[in-house]
């Protein structure tokens, strides 16, 4: 064998080692990114309990949710920013220490104030968490992008379906302390992601070697092109996730009120739809990848729009098929607008992480609380039929301009 030939070898396996250790690297953020929604999750699900043992009010659990969401939400575009120009390898499990410590206060808790501090300190955990692993997992995308956001992402969705299932097994039968189980959920992600900071820190190390890294920041848009254009997306994550908040929070009850259907049945048919959403977050990132981003956002938006007007109309057996289609679909956006986002904004992967991850958490918690209120004040059958209309928000995506073509007219200039 020639000596070219068997240089060839070598580097095609330093290639394909190269390649499996990154995929290990996304797989593990995707892993831990199941055990932080798990463990976020698990807040909301046992405010029965809490309500019960300290004698709480609903402005109180309100009050709980608020503190949650405000370090959830509004800490992530901050430390997004902030990690950008000093990146910071190991802020991953410090995050999670956050959490570990949240968790444990959460479970012996003796007064409503340090219910507060438990839920912000959960909070502070997930603000880290989110921002940093999907800069990791873009790291670690050998250029696919969108898969990797996809394969990540959806660690988050199985996440948020299981730990409400584990509270009923392990927090309900032993009350509040029950909590510090998860704890363990904790030390296992700060483990697992001790290893991902090493990866990190060598991969900065690289970068920092190399003009890759410069490369990317070099390939800027005009400014009020990239603003119109983040506020495009910004204005469709709204429409997603209002309404994906109305069917995840209320779709049990619109069955049981509409068809009459058991508590048991509603579940089935939510868990289906669940489903359907998770298999449309994995699917969307890859398509994105082969025919472009903004002809994702262009079908999952505004391609839903059909099936969400139809729904409200259809039968017991229509109503669970167009269900399935609309999660598929208009889950199938949010890794297409995340990526695209990011390719916007070269250099900037943790804030527009922060500010859309944190953007659509707090749209999907403000929107489950505004279409409560509607639903009361009117029934939720009329909250579907006003729902219907949000995915023809869509239609802003025409706005969107063509990163490709932009980045050439700004080097020809």
């Amino acid at each position: 064998m020639s000596t070219q030939a068997v240089a060839g070898n070598e580097i095609n396996q330093a290639g394909a080692t190269q390649e499996r250790m990154m995929f290990r690297v996304l797989a593990a953020v995707s892993f831990c990114h199941v055990l932080n929604d798990m463990m976020q999750s698990l807040l909301p699900s046992i405010y029965p309990i809490l309500k019960s043992s300290y004698h709480l009010n609903f402005t109180q659990i309100g009050f709980i949710t608020l503190t949650f969401q405000i370090t959830a939400s509004l800490l992530q575009p901050l430390i997004g920013h902030y990690t950008d120009r000093k990146p910071m390898p190991y802020s991953l499990p410090i995050g999670m220490v956050f959490t570990l410590i949240g968790l444990l206060l959460l479970a012996v808790a003796p007064t409503f104030p340090l219910l507060l501090l438990a839920a912000a300190l959960i909070g502070m955990g997930s603000a880290v968490f989110h921002p940093e692993s999907s800069r990791v997992a873009r790291m670690a995308s050998g250029g696919k992008h969108g898969f990797a956001q996809s394969f990540f992402q959806v660690g988050g969705n199985t996440g948020s379906a299981i730990g409400p299932l584990l509270a009923v097994f392990i927090v309900l039968p032993h009350g509040q302390i029950g909590c510090a189980w998860f704890s363990l959920a904790a030390l296992l992600a700060i483990v697992v992601l001790l290893r991902v900071g090493h990866w990190y820190k060598a991969r900065l190390t690289h970068l920092q070697s190399t003009p890759e890294k410069h490369a990317e920041k070099s390939s800027t848009l005009p400014r009020r092109q990239v603003i119109t254009a983040i506020a495009v997306l910004i204005a469709l994550v709204f429409s997603k996730y209002f309404y994906l908040a109305g069917l995840t929070s209320y779709y049990t009850f619109y069955l049981i009120a509409k068809f009459h259907v058991s508590v048991q049945s509603s579940q089935l048919h939510l868990f289906t739809f669940l489903a359907a959403v998770a298999a449309g977050t994995l699917i969307g990132g890859p398509i994105g990848d082969r025919v472009g981003r903004k002809s994702v956002i262009w079908c999952s938006i505004l391609g839903v729009l059909p099936f969400t007007l139809m729904l409200p109309y259809a039968n017991l057996f229509w109503t669970e098929v167009l269900s399935i289609i609309i999660g598929f679909v208009i889950a199938s956006a949010f890794s297409a607008i995340l990526v695209y986002a990011q390719e916007l904004m070269p250099g900037r992967v943790g804030m527009i992480s922060g500010l859309f991850f944190g953007f659509a958490f707090g749209m999907g918690g403000i929107g489950a609380a505004v279409l409560g209120r509607l639903a009361d004040m009117t029934s939720i059958i009329f909250v579907y039929k006003v729902c219907a209309y949000l995915p023809a928000i869509g239609l802003l995506t025409g706005l969107l301009p063509n990163p490709q073509k932009l980045r050439e007219k700004v080097k020809a200039a």
